[in-house]
């Protein structure tokens, strides 16, 4: 089985014993021992992932990496984020999700207005199984925890990844820039309720919804 391990905070280190990794096209910056290398295309197994990839635009560069000793893998120095799944769903913006266990089983599922409201269309990548997951984030993210009669918030450029039972809704409102004459109109947020775990970066990427 692949060891996931930060070294540092931007730089992902894959331990491999003959095993295998997914990674994102083109973030390997170094490896010791032998490997090999795969290009593969992301966002689905099989022709059934083949043709919603084609559908939803969802599409990532997926390479696989395969062999003996450590890999390293890093995109734009941005911040890594490990993510231990035990069978449950992780629901990631594809320009966010960096490397998984080769076990973990990849597609995509339908967001509606809330991808829209990020710029990411209406589709978002899925990871599922057992396994690790390393997703990156705009600076150090945070983890907020949502559980009943304790909803969550989150403005659609500065979330990345979710786990759980969770319900989402998108919403208006007026946000504090329309309040100080910055915005063109009206907010839109995401809000979660529920049960489980939202990953939430210290930086807005432009978005269509966060202003319209």
């Amino acid at each position: 089985m692949a060891n996931f391990r930060l070294h540092g905070s931007r730089v992902l280190a894959v331990d491999l014993d003959g095993d295998a990794v997914k990674a994102k096209n083109g973030a390997m910056v170094a490896y010791e021992g032998e490997m090999t290398f795969k290009k593969m295309t992301g966002g689905g197994e099989g022709l059934r992932g083949l043709v919603t990839r084609r559908i939803t635009g969802e599409a990532m560069a997926v390479m696989e990496v395969k062999g003996h000793g450590t890999c390293y893998f890093a995109d734009r120095a941005t911040e890594i984020n490990l993510v231990r799944l035990t069978g449950e769903k992780l629901y990631v913006e594809a320009s966010n999700l960096l490397a998984t266990e080769a076990g973990l089983r990849t597609g995509t599922t339908f967001t509606g207005l809330r991808g829209a409201s990020q710029g990411n269309g209406l589709f978002t990548t899925t990871v599922e199984g057992s396994g690790q997951a390393a997703v990156m984030s705009d600076g150090p993210a945070i983890v907020l925890r949502v559980s009943a009669g304790y909803p969550l918030t989150v403005d659609p450029g500065a979330y990345i990844a979710h786990t759980g039972r969770l319900r989402q809704q998108l919403q208006s409102s007026v946000g504090w820039r329309t309040l100080v004459g910055e915005g063109s109109g009206e907010s839109f947020q995401i809000r979660f309720e529920g049960e489980g775990l939202v990953y939430v970066q210290p930086s807005e990427r432009v978005t269509i919804g966060g202003q319209l």
